[in-house]
């Protein structure tokens, strides 16, 4: 179709003036067929690829060649199609003429052409190289076998023994377990470097790197300020997590107070979230929780939703999700990290997680769940199927992690029976436990993350350096050492599900952790007249029409513009340092007479 047209345009230019084939050809009505028929074919494909992609994920067996053949035949179908020299051409010609299109078109062109840039067919064969690398590196993170002392552990196990161990040797098997997997990894991430690199780079970009950033509107440059302006605005607080959590861990394990944090002292596996470093007296949810089973976590967290206004989940949802660990029995694995999926960019939402009943799950659960209400909330007649996404990346994560703070505040906790009505808390520590969530992750991802990838693609950082420039940057951002030398045969980078499969994106998070607070704060103090640090959004239809008024337009929008417009300000990290304003007062006093060793600006 779209070569029938060019051509004839062609030969109406030649034979009879550009200007009179201009007035006579309607570009609107010709965008709109070709925009139809593209995406209806996009969704067909699309969904094949998740529905392979799926399987791969929830249903792994050593030897199961027959996925991965599935996996790799229906994204190069979907490639194909969205690479292709065809769309690109036309994509282009239609843009050349965007001031005759409606802004709903140029955005869709604009969207076909960004698409196309993750698998140009100009480069058909690195495309299909870069999609087997990509399988085979997902089925060897997610196919691996942790072992501690050769015993055969899962994931949560190593993640309950970092929560709960004092331990130190035990602390560090666990730890360094689950680091062995980076060393099988690594081959591939070099490979998957290269390629990525080289496939955008066939459409025109410098690297992968700046193609992912482009998706903001940002260049390379912009991005990389905007990443260390974050880190700067939130500086001072974390400096002064930093100083306290050395002083507390090391009267907790009986150590000299270190200079830099060690890596195997902290619950999580990358020192993204220190929250568990303190215990908030009169919030035991794990007490009440432990109580429940994983599939009311799962029904509660909907409730919620629908107490706001938003509609049940489909059935289908619960049919062809999958929620719950796997039996310890079980002759298959799956991907134990939780996400939320659009199948189709439709009716078709689903979940993959491993909920049990504790405060992480249930966090986690409402976090999910509000991706896949953002799905349902932009899956309508108005946003087309292929800007059925967030207003930017950002958006999705913001908007579930604001409902993960959120449920983890006083008054909504009591609205459940979570906690007493009666319970008395203190709300610096209370502080101090977010603190070590939302201000903690900004220098992991803005800093540690992105950088570390900006390295990789942008810079073509060498095999031989890579587990060198990790630690590097992990020191300089967040103040974390590894319990020992790692030397280069490791690849600790490559253990972070996101370097493999999601690459180039982590300052998503980020960016998203700042928008979370600036929404907040715009429904604590607009919508519910309540103190941003302990509100109760359960039963709020106008909290819940905000929500879908940010959220129905999906990508048609721009992103910073309908920010403004939504809440009255543009991005910014103002709301995130003033939410902690109160803990930054006790934290100094809590840190008098101890060393600082970050310094007091990067």
């Amino acid at each position: 179709m779209q070569k029938v047209l060019i051509t004839f345009v062609l030969i109406l230019l030649i034979s009879c003036g550009k200007e009179k084939v201009e007035d006579a050809i309607d570009y609107q009505s010709q965008a709109r067929v070709f925009l139809d028929n593209y995406n209806l074919i996009f969704q067909e494909l699309l969904y094949a690829s998740a529905e392979a992609e799926w399987k791969a994920n929830t249903y792994i067996i050593d030897g199961d060649e027959e996925t991965e053949k599935l996996v790799q035949e229906a994204n190069e179908a979907f490639s194909a199609f969205t690479g292709s020299k065809d769309n690109i051409d036309s994509s282009k010609y239609y843009l050349d003429v965007k001031d005759k299109l409606t802004s709903l078109q140029v955005k869709q062109f604009e969207t076909i052409l960004y698409m196309a840039g993750r698998n140009p067919m100009s480069a058909e064969e690195k495309v299909k190289e870069l999609i087997a690398a990509n399988n085979t590196q997902m089925k060897n993170m997610f196919g691996y076998t942790f072992k501690i002392k050769n015993k055969e552990v899962t994931p949560n196990e190593i993640d309950k023994i970092l929560i709960e161990e004092d331990d130190l040797k035990k602390r560090l098997e666990a730890w360094e377990a689950s680091k062995m997997v980076g060393v099988s990894l690594k081959e591939g991430l070099e490979n998957l470097q290269t390629l990525r690199n080289e496939v955008v780079q066939s459409l025109g970009y410098k690297d992968f790197f700046q193609y992912e950033v482009s998706d903001y509107g940002y260049t390379t440059e912009e991005l990389v300020k905007v990443c260390k302006d974050m880190i700067n605005d939130i500086w001072p607080l974390y400096r002064e997590l930093h100083t306290w959590a050395r002083y507390e861990l090391a009267s907790k394990y009986k150590e000299d107070v270190p200079e830099y944090l060690p890596a195997h002292w902290l619950s999580n596996k990358w020192g993204q979230d220190w929250a568990d470093l303190i215990e908030v007296e009169g919030i035991n949810l794990d007490k009440e929780l432990n109580k429940k089973s994983a599939d009311w976590i799962v029904k509660k967290g909907e409730e919620f939703y629908v107490s706001m206004g938003f509609p049940p989940l489909p059935q289908s949802f619960y049919d062809k999700s999958s929620l719950y660990p796997l039996p310890p029995n079980s002759n298959f694995k799956k991907n134990t990290h939780a996400s939320a999926w659009h199948m189709n960019n439709a009716e078709d939402v689903r979940s993959l997680m491993s909920v049990e009943p504790n405060t992480r799950w249930w966090s986690t659960t409402l976090h999910e769940l509000g991706h896949i209400y953002y799905y349902i909330s932009y899956s309508n007649n108005d946003v087309p199927i292929i800007l059925r996404g967030g207003a930017n990346r950002a958006f999705h994560e913001g908007i579930g992690t604001m409902i993960g703070l959120a449920s983890l505040q006083l008054p909504f906790l009591q609205e459940l029976n979570l906690v007493p009505a009666d319970a008395k808390v203190d709300e610096v520590k209370l502080l101090l436990r977010e603190a070590l969530d939302y201000v903690v992750v900004i220098p992991w991802g803005a800093g540690v993350m992105t950088m570390f990838e900006h390295e990789l693609y942008s810079k073509s950082l060498p095999k031989d350096q890579y587990n060198k420039k990790w630690w590097e940057l992990k020191k300089k951002y967040q103040g974390i050492v590894p319990p020992s030398e790692r030397s280069e045969d490791y690849c600790d980078a490559c253990t972070k599900t996101h370097i493999n499969n999601d690459p180039a994106q982590y300052y998503d998070y980020a960016i998203s952790t700042v928008l979370l607070f600036q929404l907040h704060n715009h429904i604590a103090t607009n919508i519910l007249n309540q103190d941003p640090h302990s509100t109760n959004y359960w039963g709020n239809k106008e909290v819940g029409q905000f929500l879908k008024d940010l959220t129905y337009p999906g990508a048609t929008v721009d992103w910073r513009v309908h920010l403004q417009e939504m809440i009255g300000e543009d991005f910014s990290a103002k709301a995130i340092v003033a939410y902690f304003e109160p803990l930054m007062e006790w934290l100094k006093k809590e840190n008098q007479g101890r060393t600082y060793t970050l310094p007091e600006k990067l």
